[in-house]
């Protein structure tokens, strides 16, 4: 049970101590490693029958997708995530945003395909087909979780509990990454997925959510309740009281970080999108001279 008197006495707080203070989650470390694990056994895999598979997703997936998940649950933004509201905060951002981005782009259902046994391979694509697969992908419901569920979070008892327990704040990181994975994944992902829609409206949904990143941010800044005040307020009473900023202090500090960080880390999706566009633009370009270069052969074969 993480309760404020069990709390670990922490030196102040520092961009340093992000560094410093790295811990070890058990479970959610070996679930990170499995899952890296496994990608890089696939895509070994796949290169010794001599096919290729892109250097990028290999990097996307693991460095940047698993990396990120590993450096917010295992770094110092853990251990100061019961402590400070604004380094937890920090460290929703990335599970909610950055690593979707990064394993979407990694393309594990597509190296899952081309790896896989006939048999676990009929069964992936029998989920992907699936009416769960299409009802969990369907771009309104996605789009309503991935807006509602901060909401739920930090409004109900949920952020409390999650203060109150280790298993529920386990279950808190890996609900961020699979809300975001669940609204992200056919917007930016490359794998044959249910939910895919042409890029104006991927855009267009992109951009709706920077909105609600925003207004929840300025709600939080503003409000006089206090998020998790009981634990929050019993830390300040105790050694760690000393350095600790006032509770009003780190939550209007965590709202702004809520509302600026949502419109940066949108960048990275709009950025994703457009590199996106520009290449299945120019792959249609190509089929269409292919085309055309047919039929002018077919033409010139056929005149007399």
């Amino acid at each position: 049970m993480l309760t404020a008197a069990a709390e670990p006495v922490l030196p102040p707080f520092g961009p340093g101590r992000i560094v410093t203070e790295w811990g070890l989650d058990p479970v959610l470390f070996v679930g990170a490693v499995w899952v890296a694990g496994l990608y890089l056994l696939a895509v070994r895999s796949l290169r010794r029958r001599g096919d290729r598979w892109p250097v990028g997703r290999t990097l996307a997936f693991v460095g940047a997708g698993m990396g990120t998940f590993l450096f917010a649950t295992q770094s110092g933004l853990a251990a100061y995530d019961t402590t400070l509201l604004s380094v937890h905060m920090v460290q929703h951002m990335l599970l909610s945003m950055v690593v979707p981005l990064f394993l979407a782009l990694g393309a594990p259902v597509t190296l899952a395909l081309r790896t896989l046994p006939a048999a676990p391979r009929r069964w992936l694509l029998a989920l992907l087909h699936s009416r769960v697969a299409r009802v969990l992908s369907f771009p309104p419901l996605a789009f309503a979780l991935y807006v509602v569920s901060p909401w739920a979070l930090y409004f109900t008892g949920w952020y409390d509990a999650s203060l109150a327990s280790s298993y529920v704040h386990e279950v808190m990181h890996v609900h961020l990454v699979a809300v975001g994975a669940l609204f992200f994944w056919p917007l930016v992902g490359v794998d044959p997925v249910p939910g895919r829609m042409s890029y104006p409206f991927r855009i267009g949904l992109t951009v709706m959510t920077l909105p609600f990143h925003a207004f929840l941010g300025v709600t939080i800044m503003g409000q006089s309740t206090l998020i998790g005040g009981e634990h929050y307020l019993a830390l300040r009473e105790g050694p760690m009281g000393s350095w600790l900023p006032s509770v009003a202090d780190d939550q209007h500090v965590a709202g702004g970080i809520l509302w600026g960080s949502g419109d940066a880390i949108g960048l990275l999706f709009f950025a994703a999108l457009f590199v996106q566009w520009v290449r299945q633009s120019m792959r249609e370009a190509q089929r269409e001279d292919r085309r055309l270069d047919r039929l002018e052969r077919r033409e010139v074969a056929s005149r007399p």
